[in-house]
């Protein structure tokens, strides 16, 4: 009996040992990437970088993940983390470069250069003494010159119009707020609108003061535009989707191969609980914007107006490696309150999926919902009112609007490509700043009264003339007034801020105006909620 057990244990013990287990394969692999590793440095014929094989290798590995996963290098971290903390430290002014000079737009308010008396239509000739005019500066330059650590100095040499000498101005630099809301004001007498350009650390901050702001203003309803915008955090979207929903709502989950379902629920303090709410997407609204049009969308909240959604679903996690680099990992999947996946699908190393918008454009999808099918099998029905709505890549609106390109001429095209609009406004403030800040001392006067001549328009042909682009008679009569509303836009951006320009360019886009109709007749938003699909 004792030989027998022997003998089973024996044999028991060889069967574990045949199976590699997962360490044991991981440990073998990594074996197998060193040995190549140290072939490649002792025998390659030339002298090898190191340092940049391993970024390539390690780009490669994330490549054949998911879209969604990659690596970013120490320098580009500083960059990235910027944009998502809502801030970074520098002397707050927003800047051009025309005819190769820095050309202040405007001082950002409160910030280090508005209070030492920077202005807008000031020119920076020198930083800390070097002269940077003239000298085939860059945006990228710029920023290094001009960035730095809080409460450090940096000296900028300034040339103002009407003043024939540089003089100097000290700046101590300071923390400067990146806004990730662009424009909030009302449309009418009951409604507002906010527009956000991602999800970052201070969005809520600023959609709170801006909704405060526009209810005090007697707003009811709201008009949310997520047009273009491509996401951020995910703690974000769901702050953001809780001001419209009732409490104890779920708002979105996350479930992965590691990651237990995560639940993210409804609160009761949101602001706009009992507001008529439209929301405005388009193909490049993406994850975060995606999750606030879902929720709003599977609880029958709100009304979704647009083109269907990008369709990012995965969700991101940072993690730090040792030389200051970092890699974004997909760690879950988010899925609305239905339990629709909107990721589309995609395979490893897929260079068509980054192709999208172009396939959608190419397919016709982008001017009629008629061109887009979605299987039965991807279809669910909303919580409340059991309307149907589609999972397996992005969200499809409530209420289609078919892109308009109707301006789009090759005339038009040029002009933009070769941003002509922009340096004509830019040129014309140069001299005509002060008489338009003193004729129209406030925006609301220059938004009634101000309209682009048929003498300005003709400066602009001209200045476009001059950059050797010729628009056709059959062109203009299809892109004049496009052009003229966004001269009048960019002048208002220019004497006064972005809120001032969005509240122009939005007669532009058909998006803004069938969101506008909606929510102002009870009908049509009563329509759009009921409408089976």
């Amino acid at each position: 009996m004792k030989i027998l057990f022997g003998s089973i244990i024996t044999a028991a013990t060889i069967v574990t040992l045949s199976i590699p287990s997962k360490a044991q394969v991981l440990n073998q692999d990594i074996f197998k990437f060193m040995r190549v590793y140290n072939l490649v440095e002792t025998n390659y014929v030339d002298t090898v970088n190191l340092g940049k094989l391993t970024e390539a290798a390690i780009v490669g590995l994330l490549k054949e993940l998911d879209p969604h996963s990659y690596y970013i290098t120490k320098s580009e971290l500083e960059k990235v983390n910027e944009e998502m903390s809502g801030s970074f430290e520098g002397i707050g002014v927003q800047f051009n470069i025309l005819n190769d000079t820095v050309l202040i737009i405007s001082p950002i308010s409160g910030g280090p250069s508005e209070r030492v008396g920077i202005l807008a239509g000031d020119r920076i000739i020198t930083v800390n003494g070097e002269n940077i005019a003239g000298v085939g500066i860059t945006n990228e330059r710029v920023f290094k010159l001009l960035r730095g650590a809080k409460g450090t100095k940096v000296e900028l040499g300034i040339l103002r119009p009407g003043i024939n000498k540089i003089e100097t101005y000290t700046v101590i630099r300071d923390k400067i707020p990146l806004n990730s809301l662009d424009a909030a004001y009302m449309i009418n007498m009951e409604t507002g609108y906010i527009k956000l350009n991602r999800f970052s650390a201070t969005t809520m901050d600023e959609f709170k003061k801006a909704s405060n702001d526009l209810i005090k203003l007697g707003a009811k309803n709201l008009v949310l535009d997520l047009t273009n915008n491509g996401g951020g955090f995910l703690n974000m979207a769901y702050e953001l989707a809780d001001e419209f929903l009732e409490q104890n709502k779920l708002i979105v989950y996350t479930e992965g191969r590691n990651a237990v379902r995560e639940d993210l629920k409804s609160t009761a303090k949101g602001s706009w609980k009992n507001a008529k709410v439209v929301v405005m997407v388009d193909e490049g609204s993406a994850s975060a914007s995606e999750i606030v049009s879902g929720a709003i969308q599977d609880w029958d909240r709100g009304i979704i107006v647009g083109r269907r959604t990008f369709g990012k679903g995965l969700v991101q996690k940072q993690f730090l490696l040792p030389d200051g680099s970092a890699m974004r990992l997909t760690i879950a999947r988010y899925h609305t309150p239905t339990g629709r996946v909107i990721q589309r699908p995609y395979k490893s190393n897929d260079t068509e999926y980054r192709k999208e918008v172009t396939k959608r454009f190419e397919k016709g999808e982008l001017f009629s919902a008629d061109s887009i099918t979605f299987p039965d099998s991807l279809k669910y029905q909303t919580l409340s009112m059991k309307r149907t709505v589609y999972g397996g890549g992005g969200i499809m609106p409530d209420v289609f609007v078919p892109i308009d390109t109707s301006f789009n001429t090759n005339f038009y095209r040029e002009i933009i490509r070769k941003g002509l609009i922009n340096q004509f406004v830019l040129e014309y403030l140069d001299t005509k700043r002060n008489e338009l800040k003193k004729q129209y001392p406030t925006f609301a006067e220059f938004n009634q009264k101000f309209n682009v001549t048929t003498t300005l328009f003709d400066e602009f042909l001209s200045y476009a003339l001059e950059k050797k682009v010729t628009p056709k008679e059959s062109e203009l009569n299809r892109c004049q007034q496009t052009i003229e509303i966004q001269i009048k836009a960019l002048l208002a951006r220019n004497l006064w801020d972005f809120n001032s320009y969005f509240q122009i360019i939005n007669q532009l886009d058909p998006i803004y105006q069938a969101a506008v109709e909606i929510v102002s007749k009870p009908e049509k938003y009563k329509s759009a909620l009921s409408v089976k699909k």
